[in-house]
């Protein structure tokens, strides 16, 4: 069964995020990719036979176009990286989103370390 997995980076952790794409691209290709937009076309330059659905960037509604996603069911995974060094001028939005994944109790990662881990568990080995 396939998972759908969403995709966020802040600016400056996009690189973070395609990096750790590519260095597991073997368990994520077997998924559905969900991203918002800016972060899913620096995914798409790294990885462009891996098809990625996009939503809107982050500040135009992607973050809560994903947590939409998490209500409805429909996303089975996030692999957020935010920047905490940087503040957000949608900050809001962001705490929305890790408000749903704790209520809906999906599994997150939040850094390369955690998705790594999480991806260890063999979760997406389904």
């Amino acid at each position: 069964m396939a998972l759908t997995i969403g995709m966020i980076a802040h600016d400056r952790k996009k690189p973070d995020l395609a990096a750790w794409a590519e260095a597991h691209l073997d368990l994520i290709a077997r998924h559905k990719v969900v991203a918002t937009a800016t972060t899913g076309s620096v995914l798409q330059r790294t990885l462009p036979d891996l098809p990625i659905k996009l939503v809107k960037s982050g500040p135009l509604g992607g973050d809560q176009q994903i947590g939409a996603m998490i209500a409805q069911g429909e996303l089975d995974v996030l692999l957020f990286f935010p920047d905490p060094l940087e503040a957000q001028p949608h900050d809001v939005d962001v705490k929305a989103l890790l408000r749903l994944v704790l209520v809906y109790d999906i599994p997150a990662a939040f850094s390369p370390r955690t998705a790594t881990e999480l991806a260890r568990s063999g979760l997406f080995a389904r």
